[in-house]
């Protein structure tokens, strides 16, 4: 048997245990869009490659079937925006950008739903996979629902540790902005692909299908590698933690790097909420003081959101004008040199020291940061 029918039939049984209300005919529709278009593909693959690419199949299934299959048009769409608002930085960049513009008074969701608008339109992928989800299906509310799917999981994929969405919004604001947030229509719902939705003020419904597909996506192969980086440190990273914490650090970890929040992660691990933010706590520590800097530093306090790059190691503005004030000039050009993304070993020798000296100075600054973070 094939791997493409290996993987269908794979599909087949799970989709008869999870949905088996839904008729045999969308079924196949599910799976001839989670296989893709080039199913030969699959038997060229090495085998960390299509050990992703299966990865990559069962991660759209789960949030087709937890976020859109079987739900409504507006409910869906509100799912999505949801998803996409609750990335941090990208609110705290909307939310920045709009306050230093001539508008003050757009949500995050309004500045949100402008940008999914003007990448289902534009963007080379999305129209791709619009083509494609053509093909897959007739029925309009599958549709919906597919191209929901994939809306999502694109925005969401690592590149350069941050989700694509948030470089889309800054590339989104070059292009058409001119001196703030002006143009964002107000109580009106992008238009996806279901051709229910009609515009009140269009004669026709609006089908982003009908627009042909204009390109093969050219990040694949970028995102596979980076994927599969990712998928090799998150193991030996929710390893270390059953091993050197307890099983309840690890499950932490798989549920936080599903995007869950702090509560949620209470809920589901049937734990106190303050327990959960110690958990969080310890984890951090032991990330940056043992695990992060023999593996990949800047990926594992991403994922805490507490790098030093992106995330000033957690801290608000005015904490991080306090702490930074307290550091003597040379554990200020030590975290300058990291911001750049030197490795440590480049630091100790810009700084004319030993690479552990180094290491122990970064240490003390990050848990400074910690315990500032906790006051």
């Amino acid at each position: 048997m094939l791997i493409a029918e290996q993987r269908a039939d794979e599909l087949r049984k799970q989709l008869q245990v999870d949905c088996e209300n839904i008729s045999q005919q969308t079924q196949e529709s599910i799976i001839k869009w989670l296989l893709g278009k080039d199913l030969e593909r699959y038997e060229t693959l090495a085998p960390n490659q299509s050990a992703i690419a299966k990865q990559a199949i069962e991660y759209r299934y789960r949030i087709l079937r937890h976020r859109y299959l079987g739900v409504g048009p507006e409910r869906a769409y509100k799912n999505l925006m949801t998803r996409l608002g609750s990335l941090v930085m990208l609110r705290n960049k909307i939310k920045t950008w709009v306050a230093l513009s001539r508008d003050r008074q757009r949500a995050v969701v309004d500045v949100l739903q402008e940008v999914i608008q003007e990448l289902l339109q534009s963007d080379r992928y999305l129209q791709e996979q619009i083509g494609w989800i053509r093909e897959c299906t007739e029925d309009p509310r599958l549709r919906n629902a597919l191209l929901l799917t994939s809306t999502e999981e694109y925005c969401m994929r690592p590149i350069r540790n941050q989700p694509l969405l948030l470089y889309r919004f800054v590339n989104y604001l070059r292009r058409t902005q001119r001196g703030g947030i002006t143009q964002v229509p107000t109580g009106d719902l992008v238009r996806l692909v279901s051709e229910e939705i009609v515009p009140e003020e269009a004669e026709n419904p609006v089908s982003l299908l009908d627009n042909q597909a204009i390109a093969q996506y050219i990040e694949n192969q970028e995102w596979e590698e980076k994927q599969a980086a990712r998928l090799a440190v998150k193991k030996e990273f929710e390893a270390y933690l059953a091993t050197n914490i307890d099983s309840l650090a690890s499950e932490w970890l798989k549920l936080y790097l599903q995007g869950r929040s702090q509560e949620e992660i209470a809920c589901a691990l049937n734990k106190p909420i303050k327990e959960i933010y110690r958990l969080r706590e310890k984890i951090s520590y032991h990330a940056i003081k043992v695990f992060a800097p023999k593996i990949q530093p800047e990926l594992v306090s991403t994922w805490l959101e507490t790098s030093l790059k992106e995330h000033r190691l957690g801290l608000t503005p005015s904490q991080w004008q306090e702490y930074w004030d307290s550091l003597t000039p040379q554990q200020r050009r030590l975290l300058d040199k990291l911001t750049t993304g030197k490795t440590l070993e480049d630091v100790a020798q810009d700084l004319n020291l030993k690479t552990n000296q180094v290491m122990g100075e970064w240490i003390k600054l990050y848990l400074a940061a910690q315990e500032k973070r906790n006051a």
